[in-house]
């Protein structure tokens, strides 16, 4: 823009520079034409004091025309141009000796032009330079007010800057500040808590230290009430006993003269009817020898009785047979809770399930915890699968030889609150082709139970094996059949329990009416220990609490098994030793143990026997194992 400004001005003051550079040129040239001296422009240098010899040193000596010079100049000074030139500040004799001189040549009209037209040049180059003065004045302006709106712009900046600044460090102490009174809070609740704490441990040692006292003095106090009843009762059982003893030996005396006096009168009694008995017997007999005709009445009613009770006794055993086909026990079933007739007496004659168990539960069944575990939880399902009315669910259970399948089944049944059956399956082959109807019995037979029926079937490969064996007959196979029939859907009367040491052997339909399968291991190092406590203590410390007091009277006294020295470490050594026994072997090592007691002249049982008895075992299990081996093909 300030460049647009100098161009214009320079644009506005061109017109009147030219045309006074064209009028000097004019004038110049015209005064060149007249003589070189008289167009001496005022710039050159003169001297002032040399004024007045102008016309001397321009023209010479000619006094004419000097006077037409001052004349014209009288003429300049009065004419209206000379006033507008001196309100102008413009002194006529500023131009010089070349102005006269044109004027004297030229008249006075163009000098006037010619002056005007300077006036209006140096009009002009005034106007341009103020006009460039103010452009500069804007652009320093301009330039100022760039620069103050920079240093505003600068210091609003520092400003924001310190103020951000300010706020960041009002920020950190403030965190800082929140922090220092986080932790001393947190300071202070430790302390709070520590001193809560040892508030509590002394309110406790308090109450413990008084309570202490109390059953200190509760102690002492019953101990001296112990001592005085102790005393009163022991004056008092003297007094009772010598009492006790005065009347039973007066009792004595006369309980024996009443018994002598009593068997008097009972001898005497039975030698009267044993002699009135044999009188009338010996006079039956003389009447029968005199009298023939009562002799064959004699002879035929003692055939006639003989005959009716053979026909009575043979009647009975038909219709007794009859009656167990229809509503006894199935010939296959070798162990049931439930009686072979259900009768109304019989089930008030019959132990119940409880009764059986003892209550005992689970607690005599040496198990790994974790199958225990599992078995608890199958029996209480059981038993609540039984109170909702719900399906129950088949069972497999498999494993070495002697490990307690057939136990767990049983105290299952007993615990979940079903009666239960027992069938092994190598019964079922000699059936031929009664095994059908055989397994129909059984299921038919289970059906009538109320509380519902657990039947184990031990050895289950022994018919239930794959049916494409080639050692499986027709039988066996339709007996498979007919247990798939009767198994084909969920029952809500009958738990079905499997038990094999050969699981891969059954039948795939089998294994898929299973639906929870379960495997018993041999026991463990554990397991052994507490199997031969149980055994030992059932075998050997409580054998003499066996039996009733009628048998004793009658049976010969046994003799009792004294122990001694048998500690748990001397038991958990020999569990070591029998790794690999199941509970079955277990079972039998201390039934031999319990023979070979009795074989000592002492019955006393050491460690020394039971060790020997334990290795003896122990090898006769590892002859066992290599006599199997050698046997496999």
């Amino acid at each position: 823009m300030l460049r647009r400004l100098r161009l214009r001005s320079l644009g506005r003051a061109a017109p009147a520079v030219v045309g006074a550079a064209a009028a000097v040129a004019t004038l110049t040239t015209v005064a060149y034409a007249d003589g070189a001296s008289l167009f001496r422009r005022q710039s050159e240098p003169s001297n002032p004091g040399d004024e007045g010899n102008v016309g001397a040193t321009a023209f010479g000596r000619d006094p004419e025309t000097l006077e037409r010079m001052a004349r014209a100049l009288r003429e300049i000074n009065n004419s209206p141009l000379a006033k507008q030139a001196r309100c102008s500040r413009f002194r006529p004799t500023d131009w010089g000796l070349p102005l006269l001189t044109a004027f004297v040549f030229f008249g006075p009209m163009q000098v006037f032009d010619l002056m005007r037209k300077q006036e209006d040049t140096r009009l002009a180059e005034l106007e341009a330079e103020r006009v460039h003065h103010a452009i500069n004045e804007k652009l320093r302006d301009i330039e100022r007010r760039q620069k103050e709106a920079e240093d505003y712009r600068n210091s609003l900046q520092q400003q924001a800057h310190t103020k951000a600044q300010k706020l960041r460090y009002e920020d950190e102490l403030a965190r800082k500040r929140m922090q220092m009174e986080r932790d001393a809070q947190r300071r202070q609740d430790a302390e709070l808590v520590k001193m809560q704490e040892a508030s509590a441990i002394r309110k406790e040692e308090a109450r413990r230290a008084t309570e202490q006292k109390i059953l200190d003095e509760m102690i002492q106090t019953e101990k001296e009430k112990a001592k005085i009843d102790q005393q009163t009762d022991r004056v008092k059982a003297l007094a009772e006993a010598a009492a006790r003893a005065h009347e039973m030996r007066e009792t004595e005396e006369i309980t024996k003269r009443m018994m002598v006096e009593k068997m008097k009168g009972e001898k005497e009694k039975w030698l009267a009817a044993i002699n009135t008995t044999f009188s009338h017997i010996e006079g039956g007999f003389r009447t029968l020898l005199t009298d023939r005709s009562k002799l064959i009445m004699g002879i035929g009613g003692v055939t006639a009785l003989a005959a009716g009770v053979y026909t009575t006794r043979e009647g009975a055993r038909v219709t007794w047979g009859y009656i167990n086909r229809i509503l006894g026990q199935p010939s296959l079933i070798r162990e049931s809770s439930m009686p072979k007739f259900p009768l109304p007496m019989s089930r008030l004659l019959k132990p119940s399930s409880a009764s059986l168990s003892g209550g005992a539960g689970f607690q005599n069944v040496i198990l790994h915890p974790s199958l225990k575990r599992r078995i608890e939880h199958l029996a209480r399902a059981t038993a609540n699968t039984k109170s909702h009315s719900a399906p129950f669910r088949n069972m497999l259970f498999y494993g070495p030889p002697g490990t307690g399948k057939t136990l767990v089944a049983r105290e299952m049944a007993r615990k979940s609150g079903l009666d239960y059956a027992m069938m092994t399956g190598g019964d079922v082959a000699p059936l031929g082709s009664e095994a059908v109807t055989k397994i129909h019995q059984i299921f038919d037979w289970a059906k009538k139970s109320k509380k519902g029926m657990l039947v184990f079937i031990d050895e289950a490969d022994a018919f239930l094996c794959e049916r494409n064996s080639i050692h499986m007959s027709e039988a066996q196979r339709s007996a498979l059949n007919a247990l798939l029939f009767r198994t084909g859907d969920q029952s809500r009367d009958i738990v079905l329990v499997l038990a094999t040491n050969r699981p891969g052997d059954l039948d795939a339909a089998i294994t898929d009416r299973i639906d929870e399968v379960i495997e018993f291991p041999l026991p463990g190092e554990e397991e052994r220990f507490q199997l031969l406590k149980l055994y030992l203590n059932q075998y050997i410390l409580k054998e003499e609490s066996k039996g009733s007091s009628w048998g004793a009277m009658f049976k010969k006294q046994q003799r009792k098994i004294q122990v001694k020295d048998i500690s748990d470490d001397l038991l958990r050594e020999a569990a070591r030793k029998i790794d690999g026994f199941s509970g079955r072997e277990i079972a039998k090592l201390v039934a031999s143990v319990q023979a070979a007691v009795y074989g000592r002249p002492d019955c006393i049982l050491d460690p020394q026997l039971f060790s020997e008895v334990v290795d003896y075992k122990v090898t006769e299990h590892h002859q066992r194992i290599k006599l199997a081996s050698e046997g496999m093909p």
